[in-house]
């Protein structure tokens, strides 16, 4: 339990974490990186930004789709 305590209290910022998942989305990372962000990334907020950064995608997809259909 105390190791879970400890990586919610990990320092690198919000912003950061974001930046972290949206290369993981695209899919292109340097393993130092990885093992970097793994050391320094609050789980918490890598959760948070992977669903926004999720929902982000899926709506940009149906505003897409909208556009396509109704022309």
């Amino acid at each position: 339990m105390s190791h879970l305590k400890d990586a919610t209290a990990r320092p690198l910022s919000f912003l950061k974490t974001i930046k972290a998942v949206l290369w993981s989305f695209f899919g292109v990372r340097k393993h130092s990186d990885h093992a970097e962000d793994i050391a320094k990334l609050n789980p918490v907020h890598i959760v948070v930004a992977g669903l926004l950064a999720a929902a982000a995608f899926i709506a940009t997809l149906l505003l897409i789709v909208q556009i396509v259909v109704a022309k």
